[in-house]
C-alpha cells in the first residue's frame, strides 16, 4: 500500500504540530523488492513489522506485517499495512493494479476513491471498500478536507490463476456489530460468530474487526482448513498463551476449530484468515503476476498508458509513473518449509 523514502523515520505521533502529506499510497516504493510467495501452514508464529516511512523527510511510518521473509501469504492475504493513527493528509495519484483485490478498512478518518471502472466512493470507518483490479485497473486515493486524522489498515488479496484476469470491479459493504462475550465483531469478509459478508472472493476467506474489553476473553469457533492472523492494533490481546505486541501479527496454521483472544486493558484487533493459497505469485510494486515477463509487461503496459488500466476521471493531476524494474530478473521467494 504505502511506499518509502530512502531516509528511514520512526512513528510520527498524531498530536505534530504540522499535519504531515502521504504522497504515496498503494506500494509506491521507488525500489520496490520482487516477491513470489507460497503458503505453508506452520507454526504458531509472531510477525514483527517492519516500519516503511513515506511521504518525504517528515515521513509517517506504515507498520508492514506482509510480506516478510519467514511469512508471505496468510491464505490469500499478501499484503498488510497498519498505519496510523497520525495527523496526515493523503494525496495519491492514479496507480495501477493487476491480480489482486484491493481491501481498504478504517478506524479514523475518510478517503475519497477514483477508479478507471467508473466507480467514486469513499471510505469510511467501519465500511469495506473492496476493489478487483484482476486483468487491470487504476485507481487514486485522496484524504477529504474534514479528515484529519488517518487511521487504518490497507490489505491485498491474491487472486488465484483461474480468476486473476477477472473484470474490473467495485463492492462496497457495511457490517453490522455483533456482540459475542461483550466482543463487537465486525465481519467484512467470509463468516465468524453467526454473521456472515456478501462480498464476494475469489478463496474462502475471512475477515474481521473485534473490539475487546478490559477483562475478557473470547473463544471464536473457526474453519479448520484456515490458517490465521490476529493483527494488535491498539491494546493489550494474548493470542491462545501468545501475548502480542501492538502492531505485530500472530499467525496460527491450520488445524484449529477455535481461536481464542483475551484481553487485560481492552483491545482492538482485525482477524484474517483462509484455506492456504497454494500456488506462487510474483509480486513487485502494485502487480501480481506469475513471471518476470509478465510483470514487465505490465509495467510496460502502465507506462504506455495503454487500455489495459483504462483512466481515472476526476482526479487533478498526473497518473503515478511506474518505478524502474531491478537490475536482474524478478526471481522466486517464498515461505520456509
Amino acid at each position: 500500500m504505502l511506499g518509502r523514502d530512502s531516509e528511514a523515520r520512526g512513528r510520527t505521533s498524531c498530536e505534530s504540530a504540522e499535519p504531515l502529506t502521504i504522497t504515496g499510497v498503494s506500494n509506491v516504493e521507488a525500489e520496490p523488492a520482487e516477491v513470489t510467495c507460497t503458503s505453508s501452514p506452520g507454526d504458531v508464529e509472531v510477525l514483527t513489522p517492519r516500519d516503511v516511512p513515506l511521504g518525504g523527510p517528515r515521513a509517517m511510518s506504515v507498520r508492514r506485517t506482509l510480506p516478510q521473509k519467514q511469512r508471505s501469504l496468510i491464505g490469500a492475504w499478501c499484503f498488510c499495512d497498519h498505519y496510523g493513527p497520525d495527523d496526515v493528509s493523503m494525496d495519491v495519484a492514479p496507480h495501477p493494479h493487476t491480480g489482486l483485490q484491493t481491501v481498504s478498512w478504517l478506524f479514523t478518518g475518510e478517503i475519497e476513491h477514483r477508479d478507471s471502472h467508473g466507480v467514486h466512493a469513499f471510505v469510511r470507518p467501519g465500511e469495506l471498500n473492496l476493489m478487483t483490479g484482476g486483468s487491470g485497473i487504476a485507481h487514486s486515493e485522496v484524504s477529504t478536507a474534514a479528515s484529519s486524522v488517518l487511521h487504518g489498515v490497507q490489505l491485498w488479496l491474491a487472486l488465484p490463476d483461474s480468476n486473476r484476469d477477472a473484470p474490473r470491479d467495485f463492492q462496497h459493504y457495511v457490517p453490522p456489530t455483533v456482540v459475542v462475550d461483550g466482543a463487537a465483531v465486525r465481519v467484512f469478509l467470509g463468516s465468524l460468530a453467526g454473521s456472515t459478508s456478501p462480498v464476494r472472493t475469489f478463496t474462502p476467506l475471512l475477515g474481521a474487526e473485534i473490539v475487546l474489553p478490559a477483562g475478557a476473553s473470547l473463544t471464536l469457533d473457526v474453519a479448520q482448513s484456515f490458517e490465521h492472523g490476529v493483527l494488535l492494533d491498539t491494546g493489550d490481546v494474548t493470542l491462545g498463551a501468545t501475548a502480542l505486541s501492538p502492531g505485530s501479527l500472530g499467525y496460527v496454521g491450520t488445524g484449529r476449530s477455535t481461536l481464542t483472544l483475551s484481553s487485560d486493558e481492552g483491545a482492538r484487533v482485525v482477524l484474517l484468515g483462509g484455506e492456504p493459497f497454494g500456488e506462487e505469485i510474483v509480486m513487485w510494486w502494485n502487480f501480481v503476476g506469475r513471471t518476470h515477463d509478465e510483470i514487465a509487461a505490465f509495467r510496460e503496459e502502465w507506462q504506455a498508458e495503454t487500455d489495459r488500466f483504462g483512466r481515472v476521471e476526476g482526479y487533478p493531476g498526473d497518473r503515478l509513473p511506474a518505478p524502474p524494474l531491478p537490475g536482474g530478473r524478478l526471481r522466486p521467494r517464498g515461505n520456509p518449509a
